[in-house]
């Protein structure tokens, strides 16, 4: 029995499930432990729980994000089954097929969610969290003053990424928000995942894609392409960026945006864990051109 079990277990039966009778420890979750909890009738269910939530309301965030993706962007997600403080529990999803025919379908399913949910202002109706720490969305107008200064500049207050980074990378991160107009074409906001990293990409019953963790906002829509890109995705993935480029528009210059806006979820990596996979190394190597002024 792993330290997962007893947790999971004990917060289940506090919640009112008591048929759960085991619970297995689930590969994959690195902010929270989860498991899949099997209860009497032989029903799974994926459960997730801090052993100290980082607030009241991280989980209710999280539900809230797993149904406006749902109902508004029309992506699968798994149903809400309980979201409490101290625990969440999701009906089960199953391992994606690596196949072009599942990257292509996830292609068009985020090229429908990305272009059926404009909005006029960038951010969200309340902060929600990536990870353990707080994801703030403070409505702003301008796309390129809500990236710096709640996607990049605040990560800059963090322990961890001030021990990671030295004086030059911050001024450099500073020199680089001023300039994001110039580095980046203007959009406009959409329903982003955003924390759309490989392992968030998971499968329906029915073969679908399915997605868990978000931490939504409106936002631009190459924050999650940059997310998915820059977090290994396997080779048949290859055919969604095509065919997501194909099926939005998206200009032959994307390829080249992506460390700029990758920058965000490497500064949340080095804020959140150690080790940071190399997480500072990219970020200094982004950071680079913008250590002196030009």
């Amino acid at each position: 029995m792993t330290e997962a079990t007893p947790l999971l277990l004990a917060r289940l039966h506090a919640a009112g499930l008591m048929d759960v009778g085991a619970v297995e420890p689930a590969a994959g979750g690195l902010a929270a432990t989860a498991g899949l909890a099997r209860r009497a009738d032989g029903t799974e269910l994926f459960v997730k729980a801090f052993g100290e939530p980082p607030a009241d309301d991280a989980f209710a965030a999280e539900a809230e994000g797993l149904a406006v993706l749902r109902e508004a962007g029309g992506v699968v997600t798994p149903d809400v089954v309980l979201a409490e403080r101290d625990l969440l529990v999701l009906s089960v999803l199953r391992p994606r097929p690596d196949t072009k025919a599942f990257w292509e379908e996830c292609a068009h399913a985020f090229a429908r969610l990305h272009t059926t949910t404009r909005h006029d202002r960038f951010g969200w109706h309340r902060d929600n969290w990536l990870g353990r720490r707080r994801q703030v969305n403070t409505w702003t107008d301008d796309g390129f003053e809500f990236f710096a200064r709640h996607r990049l500049l605040r990560w800059l207050e963090e322990p961890r990424v001030r021990e990671a980074l030295d004086a030059a990378d911050r001024r450099a991160l500073e020199r680089l928000c001023d300039r994001l107009p110039e580095l980046l074409p203007e959009r406009p906001a959409c329903l982003t995942h955003g924390d759309l990293w490989a392992q968030n990409v998971m499968a329906a019953s029915a073969g679908r894609p399915a997605l868990i963790d978000p931490a939504v906002s409106y936002t631009w829509a190459e924050v999650d392409l940059a997310h998915l890109w820059t977090t290994a995705p396997p080779p048949e993935a290859r055919v969604f960026f095509e065919r997501y480029a194909e099926l939005t528009g998206l200009d032959a210059g994307w390829r080249e945006r992506m460390p700029v806006l990758q920058l965000r979820q490497h500064l949340a990596v080095i804020a959140q864990f150690e080790p940071d996979w190399g997480a500072a190394e990219h970020v200094r190597a982004t950071l680079a051109p913008f250590r002196t002024r030009p």
